[in-house]
């Protein structure tokens, strides 16, 4: 019997795209990749930060500090933010480019004002899950594949949960685009993610195993 697989895109919401509030570049790119390989999978969940107007990552909400500082909040070190992906916003909004009819699941995260959620899977502190595992195993999953935004920061702690609560995991590289806050960031989780046991692929690598290529 195959083996059922899962396609986590990962954040690909307005804010994060050209134009919004936490713009990561080349972010509009991937969005005919995900259009074209989510047929391809048994089952297509897709992530959106949903933050309440106060979360402590803005650094609206931190008025001695400023965009890029890094402070700790419950014993975890949080990097300061532009209010980004505010709940019921157009910048929380998917791309208007990423089809939506193939998505069996949408995973909210980043909801609790208090911590933040890079990952799909948990909080930060893995004091909470998001429910996606659970469902994930309900369904049959056994193997994951991520893509979205962004590489260096929710797609990398996604696929280091996806690894740790045992699924087999595969990072489509050339569908994640990065943040880079300082140099070398993405090199870094990319060595990571590798090291964690995730393998890296590139959509070529599915999309030439299935010739099924829909244009949604």
């Amino acid at each position: 019997m195959a083996k059922k697989k899962a396609l986590i895109m990962v954040d690909l919401q307005n804010d994060f795209c050209q134009g919004g509030r936490l713009a990561v570049p080349g972010a509009d790119e991937i969005m005919p990749l995900a259009n074209r390989l989510q047929p391809l999978f048994d089952l297509v969940i897709a992530t959106q930060d949903w933050h309440p107007k106060d979360h402590m990552s803005f650094a609206s909400n931190h008025p001695r500090y400023a965009v890029g500082d890094v402070i700790v909040v419950n014993n975890i070190p949080q990097v300061l933010w532009p209010d980004h992906c505010v709940q019921n916003t157009k910048g929380a909004e998917f791309h208007p480019l990423l089809g939506l009819r193939h998505i069996d699941k949408i995973i909210h995260k980043g909801i609790d004002r208090h911590i933040d959620s890079y990952s799909a899977f948990y909080d930060n502190a893995h004091l909470r899950s998001t429910g996606l595992g659970e469902y994930l195993r309900s369904q049959g999953v056994e193997e994951v594949y991520l893509l979205g935004l962004a590489t260096d920061y929710c797609v990398k702690y996604s696929s280091l949960d996806a690894i740790y609560l045992g699924f087999k995991v595969y990072v489509i590289h050339d569908a994640c685009r990065g943040v880079e806050l300082k140099p070398g960031d993405i090199a870094a989780a990319i060595k990571e993610i590798k090291e964690s046991g995730a393998i890296l692929v590139s959509s070529q690598d599915i999309l030439g195993e299935d010739k099924k290529t829909a244009v949604l």
